[in-house]
């Protein structure tokens, strides 16, 4: 994170369009390597514990620069959003809930469905596998090709994988105003694999 470049970036497009619109990753970091919201914590992987990056920037524009604001986290409202999900997304939810239930009927173990895309211009994907010793604790960075060369946008190509991800409307069905999602029974299956043991 270069400071005096983000609020270079943040003035002209303020000066251009009268607003400036900011997305930033808690994992922004400093050219030194550190956290712009590092609380000082560590996850379960031991990575540090990140949180507050959206008043950290929002004060810094208000303070170098002297404009109003207002941030927002989206966090939960994200996950709480599937009324707004896309079509692709729903479909390959369920396709990956659908799966780790057949993984487990099959008795697999230590392992998780994965989305594999295929190549193509047109979009489409299949169901896949991965190891667990293969993906967790794994970060997997955005591409730098889909990050514009000043490193405040994206380029054609992450726009090219990001758009079909958002494709297609899928509202859940609406009763007297509130979106009806499904009660589901939370009927067992009988326990196909052996006792987990250290």
């Amino acid at each position: 994170f270069d400071q005096k470049k983000f609020l270079k970036k943040v003035q002209s497009c303020v000066k251009q369009y009268g607003y400036c619109a900011i997305v930033v990753s808690e994992g922004a970091q400093n050219k030194d390597g550190s956290f712009l919201a590092a609380t000082g914590g560590k996850d379960a992987f031991g990575h540090a514990q990140l949180g507050g990056v959206a008043p950290f920037v929002a004060e810094m524009v208000k303070r170098e620069l002297g404009y109003k604001y207002h941030w927002a986290v989206s966090d939960y409202l994200q996950r709480a959003a599937r009324h707004i999900g896309s079509a692709t997304d729903v479909a390959q939810a369920y396709a990956m809930g659908q799966a780790a239930v057949e993984f487990a009927l099959a008795g697999k173990n230590a392992v998780m469905p994965t989305i594999v895309r295929k190549a193509g211009k047109k979009y489409a994907w299949s169901v896949g596998e991965a190891k667990l010793s293969d993906v967790a604790n794994v970060e997997k960075m955005m591409p730098r090709n889909f990050i514009s060369k000043d490193g405040f946008g994206i380029t054609p190509e992450a726009r090219a994988y990001f758009a079909p991800l958002i494709q297609g409307e899928d509202y859940p069905p609406y009763k007297n105003g509130l979106p009806q999602y499904a009660r589901l029974k939370q009927v067992l299956v009988p326990k196909k694999l052996k006792p987990w043991k250290a």
